[in-house]
């Protein structure tokens, strides 16, 4: 049987925190990551070359910190640790479905995790392990979704998979407003004027600058992250 094409050589998935969580209400899911671990082995085996950036959400995010009166720097320096957390646990569900991976921490954690190198990082793409990426950038008050970005273009990704928990951008959240329409695609620019919640201003704007486009699709429904790979009209498309 012939292998289906995909779409894109590099992608960089952008998997929150909260995608891990399953049916509990904090903490991991080690059942959820297998299944996510299984998809991704999926659109492996179509040939397509597979950076991850992992947040932190399902454990600690540094706004609740600074809601119970933290100083925004350790708030934010306890996320990143929860994102690094997270990027063990899927690194430990991708190798038992045989994968070769390799977990890159923009703080030095040397015992569990590779510093960031660039051309390492692609060499690791080119021979076909899968990297993920914990830590955000290593520093407070920038988001996983800005550390995507950069990470996107550093490794010089074709396009970022936003895998989160609505099937793409709408008008407003739709589960508050029944009313809410779903974009099929959207300009960057409208996201940022209109304020929608896809990713921060900042991350937004080095996509816009640097025109790679986003794929915001609902990681949840089995078999999304395999069409998005092929190309198949899923989501929203921001460009």
């Amino acid at each position: 049987m012939t292998r289906p094409k995909p779409a894109y050589s590099r992608i960089l998935l952008k998997l929150s925190g909260e995608s891990l969580l399953g049916t509990k209400p904090y903490g991991l899911d080690f059942d959820r990551a297998r299944e996510i671990s299984r998809e991704i082995k999926d659109i492996h085996a179509l040939g397509v070359q597979i950076a991850i950036m992992i947040g932190g959400g399902n454990i600690f995010r540094g706004i609740r910190g600074t809601g119970a009166g933290m100083e925004r720097s350790s708030a934010d320096q306890m996320g990143l640790l929860a994102t690094v957390m997270n990027g063990i646990a899927l690194q430990d569900a991708l190798e038992r479905e045989g994968m070769i991976t390799r977990h890159i921490s923009a703080i030095e954690i040397r015992s569990l995790a590779e510093p960031f190198t660039r051309r390492r990082v692609i060499r690791h793409l080119e021979k076909g392990r899968i990297v993920i990426f914990s830590a955000g950038i290593g520093s407070p008050y920038f988001t996983t979704d800005t550390a995507a970005a950069l990470r996107a273009l550093e490794i010089k990704a074709e396009i970022i998979f936003k895998a989160t928990q609505v099937d793409g951008v709408y008008t407003a959240d739709p589960k508050l407003d029944k009313t809410a329409r779903k974009f099929r695609t959207i300009r960057y620019l409208d996201v940022i004027t209109k304020d929608l919640k896809v990713m921060d201003s900042t991350a937004i704007t080095l996509c816009k600058d640097n025109e790679i486009p986003i794929l915001v699709f609902n990681i949840h429904v089995r078999g999304n992250l395999r069409k998005a790979a092929l190309g198949q009209a899923i989501g929203t498309r921001v460009y």
